[in-house]
């Protein structure tokens, strides 16, 4: 048996979703003339509570963009030091907006506005501006920590008292959902910008929507255009991503459940020395022996999972992981030793 645990991107479209990629009405977006794009769209701002969207290849396209829109080269934005935008997009800060990064040590990741203000720099010509604060969530290298609204109501006034705009990596917004119970349109109350990747849990094949004011999605579309993301016929893409909403939230829970299936048998198992709590579908654990090594066995047995330090191994629950394939990866986790 075959098991990929090594992200939720792994997924491929259902029966049901490509049926409604081949059935999609399309026009040339950069036109504004796709309606499936459109609809898509403002499907994703009504339902976060944000006036508009724009529809994109990735969460790292989302990203970069919001933060163009939010920052004037020379200032500062303000995230935790596992954030996705800071390690994962190959310095695109620095690189797109000429913007300086303040990194924080939250507790796997979730970082408080205790934390933040501290950090905003005084107006003095010495210092970079301080502009935007970027949260994630859930936290990827926090083994899928979250959020709640209530944690983030703090952070969102202090940003509105001292003028700093908030953007959210919404990598995996929907898992965080499914875990606290909060209503998705309650974000658009906090966030000046959210991305919304729709190619993670929700099992589309491509894309991501940035979410903001009508105002700073008519820029985004000019900073899309000089990213090179502006798509003609990409209807077909944004089918699967309108499939995805109707369709594959509610059945987050049970990638939910599967990973702490899989925590609680690591937690038994003597060759691993810590397991992170596993509040949505991150399974994060540290290894007695490299976890290189680890990985070879996981291998020889079908099982594919990540390592994301010498040794610690990330394992990923998706809709292409099914029951089945737990009790396998819970049967060959039993007979390893140190």
């Amino acid at each position: 048996m075959n098991v990929d645990l090594r992200s939720d991107t792994v997924t491929k479209p259902t029966p049901g979703m490509m049926d409604a990629m081949m059935n999609a009405k399309v026009g040339d977006d950069v036109f504004g003339e796709d309606e499936t794009i459109n609809a898509l769209e403002q499907k994703t701002a009504d339902l976060f509570g944000m006036e508009a969207g724009i529809f994109c290849p990735s969460g790292t396209m989302t990203n970069q963009i919001g933060i163009k829109c939010f920052t004037q080269p020379l200032d500062e934005l303000i995230a935790d030091q596992t954030a996705h935008v800071y390690r994962y997009e190959g310095g695109g800060i620095a690189f797109n907006s000429s913007v300086s990064t303040r990194l924080l040590n939250g507790y796997r990741g979730i970082i408080t506005a205790e934390m933040i203000e501290p950090e905003i720099n005084a107006i003095n010509d010495h210092y970079p501006r301080t502009s935007l604060v970027v949260l994630e969530n859930t936290v990827n290298r926090g083994g899928g920590s979250c959020y709640t609204l209530n944690d983030i109501k703090p952070i969102a006034d202090l940003c509105k008292a001292k003028g700093l705009k908030l953007h959210l990596d919404g990598a995996r917004i929907f898992n965080a959902l499914a875990k606290t119970g909060d209503k998705a349109e309650g974000y658009g109350k906090y966030f000046d910008g959210i991305s919304v990747c729709l190619s993670k849990g929700l099992g589309a094949p491509v894309g991501s929507v940035f979410l903001a004011s009508k105002e700073t999605i008519k820029y985004a579309r000019r900073v899309r255009k000089v990213f090179g993301g502006g798509m003609r016929q990409a209807g077909f893409l944004a089918a699967a991503g309108i499939y995805a909403l109707d369709h594959h939230v509610e059945r987050l829970k049970i990638d939910h459940s599967h990973a702490q299936i899989l925590a609680e048998e690591l937690a038994n198992c003597g060759w691993v020395a810590n397991v992170l709590p596993a509040e949505t579908n991150i399974v994060l654990f540290d290894t007695v022996e490299p976890a290189a090594i680890v990985l070879d066995k996981l291998a020889a047995h079908g099982i594919k999972a990540l390592s994301t330090g010498p040794n610690r191994i990330r394992f990923v629950l998706h809709l292409d992981v099914h029951p089945d394939q737990v009790e396998y990866v819970v049967s060959t986790l039993k007979t390893f030793e140190v």
